[in-house]
């Protein structure tokens, strides 16, 4: 016999002055396999149409469904029911602005994340579409590859103290972002120009070693040892300097 789940949900629209936020329930069947996207899915089809949440591609590879599920930032589609007691709790994610219900915008945030760390290949090269690509070595490319796995979810950042107090923190997003540019040859800045742009406590400096950001990654990225990476160039930069 399948259980009976009730899921307490937040609910709030920041655009209705007569919205007011809450915690609504809603209770459904457990069905096999189940997954939290799954039942948000079964209560807006079945029960509350206007029940509001982000998803796109239902596989753990956009990031778009991330919330706080019980306590912890997690993807909805990532995330089965089974793995915890028949009462669940939905919250949106903290530090972004929300939209509605479990939808925030995580997009606006990460746009300025990557203008702020010039998330660009800089190269004075100029490009030549005829001429063949530049050979790199496999252990290099793995190392970008590691980094490029962020799907951008903000997890990481949700589950941050300091993002959660500082509104300018880059967070783990944001110097993993700069520690993929690092390791790539094709870039052409300088250990000091990294400095420049991560070089304080809104970067590299301001985390505080929770590593909640570990905890919380999706992707299992090695968000920690890319911050000490990222702190350990930086830090020699400005000594040098």
């Amino acid at each position: 016999m399948s259980r009976q789940l009730t899921f307490s949900i937040f609910r709030y629209n920041p655009n209705d002055p007569s919205s007011a936020p809450r915690m609504q329930e809603y209770t459904l069947n457990e069905s096999t396999g189940m997954t939290i996207f799954v039942a948000l899915n079964q209560i807006r089809e079945e029960q509350d149409p206007s029940l509001n949440f982000d998803f796109v591609c239902r596989a753990a590879i956009c990031g778009s469904c991330a919330m706080v599920i019980n306590g912890r930032p997690r993807l909805a589609c990532k995330t089965l029911t089974k793995d915890f007691k028949d009462t669940i709790t939905l919250m949106p994610l903290p530090v972004f602005k929300l939209v509605g219900d479990l939808a925030v915008d995580t997009g606006t945030w990460f746009r300025h994340m990557s203008l702020k760390t010039e998330s660009w290949i800089h190269t004075n090269k100029k490009f030549d579409p005829i001429a063949q690509e530049d050979r790199m070595d496999n252990e290099v490319a793995l190392n970008i590859y590691e980094s490029e796995r962020c799907i951008e979810c903000g997890c990481c950042i949700a589950g941050c103290a300091t993002a959660n107090i500082r509104e300018e923190f880059l967070g783990a997003a944001g110097i993993n972002r700069v520690g993929r540019f690092m390791v790539d040859p094709r870039d052409e800045r300088s250990d000091m120009e990294y400095f420049e742009v991560i070089g304080s406590d809104e970067g590299a400096f301001g985390c505080m070693g929770l590593m909640a950001c570990d905890d919380n990654c999706p992707m299992g990225l090695p968000l920690q040892l890319q911050l000490a990476f990222v702190r350990r160039k930086i830090t020699m930069a400005g000594l040098k300097s």
